[in-house]
């Protein structure tokens, strides 16, 4: 709980977290840092399923007191079997830990990208850009860069990065160093440095009980020119000076930070899955839940937006600070129905990934100074400095979305005044057969890139093309299917136009 002295043999953690931007050593039973392992993985999938009727049914809007959130024992077995796609921010962080347990501690990002592009599993935005991606040759750190992904500034790294603060145990730059592997392949900017924070916060829940200075030191590793340092700089200040309003700062910070300008679905919209507003409603959960884990959860759900993944997000990291076994038995029912079984799209269970994370703690631990004491792990936390500085959609403002409604047979021309346009819609199979349609783009007469837009769900392309950079003034878009069939039709839904302003601060 917040505020708790908590001394493990030896070594009182809250006397040594005053400053823990310098390299520090911590001495944490192996018994313990099992369990809180063990708390971090249950909490991620407790808070989850807890946010998940509500998710993205309040945009840009709190979830009133009086509306229930309901919890039951059998929230948990009913998911997996009946919604498993709920639970993409479980199994994505779990297919990173299955390749760093075959690859090893070193295991490169291609191997990273290549197995979450290959996955059965479902995918959104950032994460499914990415994909797309990698399928046409696009390798990491290119296919999370915002000019070759227009979700870069999404919210999916966020939800995905809590392994890399698991198997980093009080040592936020080795988190750091692995969100730099893993988080590029699918983000970059705000949408990267959501991921790096989140992992930080989860490296330094296994060394301090109080969420506020988790929350203050994780964020020295991102840069403070940063607009994602900004947005979580003002939910900590505003929370010292409203300690008892999370509604105030969830206003504040709604009024102050909500526009989104990268993810075309966010633009001109209520819908916002940009990292940094949801990291936000984490913070907000974790800062005004007070180390109570319930409350913690139900703060970050009633921040709406996706209010499964924002609580998933804070039980995570408020399970590790606690441990499993500190986590109320209200909280944990339902877990012991499904630990032992395989985790949805995966070929091994939860229980099983808690013993991987905890085998690849011992591992970073001792790759990066510290050992293995009998029946203690002694950790170099190492100096906590932050990343470098990266900024999407630079000079980028967006000034019209336009509902074009076509089904392209042959060639489509666009006309727009502007310095970008982002073309949204989908290649949808009519016969029994996939397609992949071959697009050829042009923008004023030059050829900008040749696409393939598959009708299969899997390696569908979302959204279906973009420039960026353009010279200000009035512009051609000319799509041409170059390779059309009668079993297939591609659907132009929306243009994103954008124009020379920046983003307003």
């Amino acid at each position: 709980m917040v505020g708790r002295r908590r001394c493990w043999v030896g070594i009182c953690l809250a006397g040594l977290v005053a400053s823990a931007t310098a390299a520090e050593t911590y001495r944490i039973p192996k018994d313990v840092l099992q369990d809180k392992i063990r708390g971090g993985w249950a909490g991620k999938v407790v808070g989850c399923t807890y946010g998940g009727p509500t998710e993205f049914r309040f945009q840009g809007t709190i979830i009133q007191d009086y509306q229930p959130l309901a919890w039951s024992g059998q929230a948990i077995p009913w998911a997996f079997k009946n919604s498993p796609g709920l639970y993409d921010d479980v199994y994505m962080n779990l297919t990173f830990v299955d390749v760093f347990r075959k690859e090893g501690l070193e295991a490169p990002a291609h191997a990273l990208a290549s197995a979450f592009a290959h996955a059965p599993y479902p995918l959104w935005h950032a994460n499914q850009m990415a994909r797309a991606n990698i399928k046409r040759g696009l390798a990491p750190p290119a296919s999370g860069h915002w000019r070759n992904n227009p979700h870069a500034d999404d919210i999916d790294f966020q939800i995905e990065a809590d392994f890399a603060g698991l198997m980093s145990p009080g040592m936020v730059p080795v988190a750091a160093e692995i969100c730099d592997r893993v988080g590029h392949i699918m983000n970059s900017g705000d949408g990267w440095y959501g991921g790096v924070y989140i992992a930080a916060m989860y490296a330094l829940a296994f060394v301090s009980d109080n969420v506020e200075h988790i929350a203050s030191e994780a964020l020295k590793v991102i840069p403070e020119a940063s607009r994602f340092h900004a947005v979580m700089s003002d939910v900590l200040r505003w929370h010292r000076e409203s300690p008892g309003d999370g509604k105030g700062t969830w206003f504040r910070v709604q009024r102050k930070w909500s526009e989104d300008i990268g993810c075309p679905d966010g633009v001109f919209s209520a819908f916002n899955i940009d990292a940094k507003i949801n990291a936000a409603w984490v913070l907000i959960g974790l800062l005004y839940g007070n180390g109570d884990f319930g409350r913690t959860l139900e703060i970050s759900a009633r921040c709406g937006d996706d209010s499964d993944c924002n609580p998933a997000t804070a039980g995570g990291i408020l399970g590790t600070v606690l441990g499993f076994r500190k986590i109320p038995a209200i909280w944990r029912s339902g877990l012991d129905a499904v630990e032992a079984g395989k985790f949805p799209y995966m070929d091994f269970s939860l229980t099983e990934a808690c013993g991987f994370s905890f085998e690849q703690a011992l591992g970073m631990v001792k790759k990066n100074g510290g050992r293995i004491q009998g029946r203690d792990v002694i950790i170099n936390s190492g100096e906590i400095r932050p990343v470098r500085l990266e900024v999407n959609f630079s000079g980028l403002r967006p000034t019209e979305k336009r509902e074009l409604a076509v089904r392209l047979q042959n060639e489509y021309a666009l006309d727009f005044e502007g310095t970008g346009i982002v073309v949204g819609g989908e290649a949808r199979r009519t016969g029994k057969d996939e397609h992949v349609f071959k697009a050829g783009i042009q923008v004023d007469g030059k050829p900008v890139e040749t696409c393939d837009l598959a009708t299969d769900e899997h390696w569908r392309r979302d959204p279906l093309f973009w420039a960026y950079g353009l010279a200000p003034g009035k512009h051609r878009l000319i799509v041409s299917v170059l390779n059309p069939t009668a079993g297939a039709e591609l659907i132009l839904r929306s243009a994103v136009i954008y124009g020379a302003d920046g983003p307003s601060r």
